[in-house]
């Protein structure tokens, strides 16, 4: 027996894998309740109001504007934590900012815009970026066979969660407490994110990890990032791959930041109902992640893909029709069945075009590409809301993104390398 019997190739149940998933469980509080469900909500009708879609307009703005950061800054720094091995300090600072961003959301009344609107792009900048190198250990953690099991198993066990931290939340809301429910959200990240930062794979410290070779680094990875975008274009399906994952991301982005607001603002639901439909949300994502985890190694990634966009691009025709609440409870368990499974099976798809080594890097230009899709969807629905002062107009829209990427994925070959199937 040698080392390598244990190795990530051979290795399909280990703690740091158990403990990379489990990141997700926390992080996906966030997701539901500051991101998607409550928090949107509230700042959207009681701190800003949206009788002209004027909340809808600021929120748009939050998201856009935090999604836009961590696009533009994840290449550099992802670039850096590969260089400088700081991967791990990384993904500690992003998930500080934003436990501390959500504790200082208690102190929000209805009024507070801009500094709600601060603390939401604080927040979100944090989550995300901390995404961007929770992503990247993705490839140093599992073997080329079983990473479409584990990214399927991190987004299960995301919804999981998702589903946990809603119930926690339920008595707060329904008491009308919602300033302690942000720092619930808070605690619960802390609690569930520790094992991640004490398990997963420590930095590797080198020679430039101070001074100056740290400016050094910065513009050598300023450099190297150009070279990268250029060199994954160059590729031509790794090109067409990118342009069809801007195109449906956005559309998955989109409705993640404004499925409760349009669940709230069009249709009547109260908060309690909020969570009792994202909480049955989170039941279909976990079963369709779950059943789909196998057949993403099994068929490849890409045609799960396609079979997702396919389901989303009908949900999200049928929402612009919806007139009444159950209708909608069913719309909406519909599609959280391809939630996970598409950005579970993209992640995995991605992964295979990554040279040994360059993990951080790649995966931060394709945060780059997935976060700058959602600079451009929130922003177009927050328009389009106050512009017809409707937001049935606006979430139509955005089966064109879904249809789009869905055509373009089409022409997409897999890589060769590792297990990724055409």
């Amino acid at each position: 027996m040698t080392v390598k019997t244990i190795g990530p190739e051979n290795r399909l149940f280990s703690r740091e894998i158990f403990s990379w998933c489990l990141y997700d469980f926390a992080n996906s509080g966030y997701s539901a309740i500051i991101a998607t469900v409550i928090f949107p909500v509230y700042y959207v009708n009681v701190i800003v109001g949206n009788e002209a879609g004027l909340g809808d307009l600021w929120w748009g703005r939050a998201i856009s504007l935090s999604m836009a950061f961590v696009a533009l800054s994840s290449p550099f720094l992802g670039g850096i934590a590969d260089y400088g091995g700081l991967r791990k300090r990384f993904l500690i600072g992003y998930s500080i900012l934003a436990v501390l961003s959500i504790m200082c959301m208690s102190a929000l009344v209805p009024g507070m815009v801009v500094a709600g609107f601060l603390l939401m792009v604080a927040a979100n900048i944090g989550h995300e970026g901390g995404m961007v190198f929770y992503n990247s250990y993705l490839p140093l953690i599992a073997g080329a066979s079983h990473k479409g099991r584990v990214s399927a198993w991190g987004f299960g066990l995301g919804y999981i969660g998702s589903f946990t931290a809603l119930i926690l939340a339920l008595p707060l809301v329904k008491s009308g407490n919602l300033g302690m429910v942000w720092p619930l959200v808070a605690v619960f990240i802390v609690v569930f994110t520790l094992p991640a930062f004490i398990n997963l794979p420590g930095d590797k410290k080198t020679g430039g990890a101070s001074g100056k070779a740290i400016a050094a680094a910065a513009v050598f990875n300023a450099k190297r990032l150009f070279g990268s975008l250029i060199e994954l274009l160059r590729q031509r399906e790794l090109r067409r791959f990118l342009i069809s994952f801007f195109m449906y991301q956005d559309g998955v982005n989109t409705v993640i930041v404004f499925s409760s607001i349009f669940a709230a603002a069009t249709l009547n639901f109260n908060n309690a109902e909020l969570i009792y439909l994202f909480m049955t949300v989170q039941v279909t994502a976990f079963a369709g992640s779950m059943i789909m985890a196998r057949p993403i190694d099994l068929w490849g990634p890409k045609k799960v893909i396609a079979i997702s966009l396919v389901l989303w691009s009908a949900v999200a025709v049928a929402s612009y029709f919806v007139t009444g609440k159950g209708e909608f409870f069913i719309i909406a368990t519909t599609a959280g069945l391809g939630l996970g499974t598409v950005q579970a099976a993209s992640r995995a798809f991605f992964s295979g075009f990554i040279p040994k080594g360059r993990e951080s890097e790649y995966f931060g230009v394709y945060s780059m590409i997935g976060k700058t899709s959602a600079i451009l969807g929130p922003l177009i629905f927050g328009i389009t809301s106050a512009y017809f002062r409707s937001q049935r107009p606006a979430i139509v829209s955005i089966s064109l993104f879904f249809i789009a990427g869905l055509l373009l994925l089409i022409r997409v070959k897999s890589p060769v390398k590792g297990s990724v199937k055409a």
